[in-house]
């Protein structure tokens, strides 16, 4: 018996990008035991969990009004998957930010503790601001981040708050790092590269990277972590069921790679010769705009995780070829 099917599953943020993802990832185990929780509005978010399965559905707003009760309604929950948030990195309402990222996790936390239900959330990588303390997810080294926008402050309060309360020793804290794959399609803006760089290539046969501001990095050579939604899911899965990971962790591939990579990886993808534009930086985010990220991810496979199955290459045929050409949205 999967110990998953012990107990209802909730997922908060379950019609976004990653949360559809991970429903996807549950389904595929066979399991639909699970309470949705999002907010839908008038974008095409509700789209990707047209061809998932699941038990029922809460707005953000209701369920922050069961667990404030706690409503025998959720009485049968044992696994939290948190999520839920705002994570426009371009958003600065910071307050906004503060109400909806920290204190609702901090809510469902307690809740779940309480309940004896496993916790797991979604921190991020952008808690690192520009790297300068390291990009190790070392629980000792939280109050020494510097966040470069107001989306990653909102995740590193939680993350110090769990610190300070002792909770990092009971739940586990996700710390994603630049994720694509199918069912972002609704993000606007905030897409990954690769879904606008197949709509740019379809449209102009050329790919548009920032320059860049610093002498140490060439146009086009600043780099990221990039890791597949599906390697997400499996290690967001992984550490829930391993009851004895708990603390913050890093998920990455552990490897950086270039822009010009990624791009590169798009027009493979379309067999289409490489032809790319360097364009200026918006200057609203140049001065936080991160330069490198990269995840060491020791801790996660210590905890017996073997690694990502995808390489950038792979990840990026498999979401143009399989995801993005057809519209397809993923399915079980």
């Amino acid at each position: 018996m999967n110990e998953l099917e012990q107990g209802k599953i909730l997922v908060t943020g379950g019609a976004g990008f990653i949360g559809s993802a991970l429903l996807w990832g549950l389904n595929r185990l066979g399991l639909q035991n699970i309470l949705v929780c999002d907010q839908l509005g008038k974008d095409d978010k509700w789209q990707n969990l047209a061809p998932l399965r699941f038990d029922d559905y809460l707005s953000s707003a209701k369920l922050l009004e069961l667990v404030e009760i706690d409503s025998p309604v959720l009485k049968e929950i044992q696994w939290v998957f948190h999520l839920g948030a705002c994570s426009a990195t371009t958003e600065l309402d910071a307050g906004y930010l503060m109400e909806n990222n920290y204190r609702y996790t901090k809510i469902l936390c307690d809740w779940a503790l309480t309940r004896k239900a496993r916790f797991v959330y979604a921190s991020s990588a952008a808690t690192y601001g520009d790297g300068a303390n390291g990009m190790k997810d070392d629980e000792a080294k939280i109050e020494s981040l510097r966040p470069l926008n107001p989306y990653g402050y909102s995740k590193q309060v939680f993350d110090r708050h769990a610190k300070q309360r002792g909770l990092l020793s009971k739940i586990a804290g996700l710390k994603y790092f630049n994720v694509f794959g199918p069912n972002e399609w609704h993000k606007g803006e905030m897409r990954s590269l690769v879904n606008k760089a197949y709509q740019q290539v379809l449209e102009t046969a050329k790919i548009r990277l920032f320059k860049s501001y610093k002498p140490t990095f060439k146009d086009g050579e600043q780099k990221r972590d990039f890791l597949y939604v599906k390697d997400a899911v499996d290690m967001t899965i992984h550490l829930a069921v391993t009851r004895s990971a708990n603390g913050l962790f890093n998920l990455g591939c552990g490897e950086a790679r270039t822009w010009v990579d990624l791009a590169n990886a798009v027009f493979a993808a379309l067999s289409r010769p490489p032809e790319i534009e360097f364009i200026e930086m918006p200057e609203v985010i140049r001065e936080r705009y991160q330069y490198f990220t990269q995840a060491d991810i020791e801790k996660l496979k210590a905890t017996g995780y073997q690694g990502p199955k995808f390489t950038l290459e792979q990840a990026v045929t498999d979401y143009v070829q399989n995801y993005l050409v057809p519209r397809r949205h993923l399915e079980i």
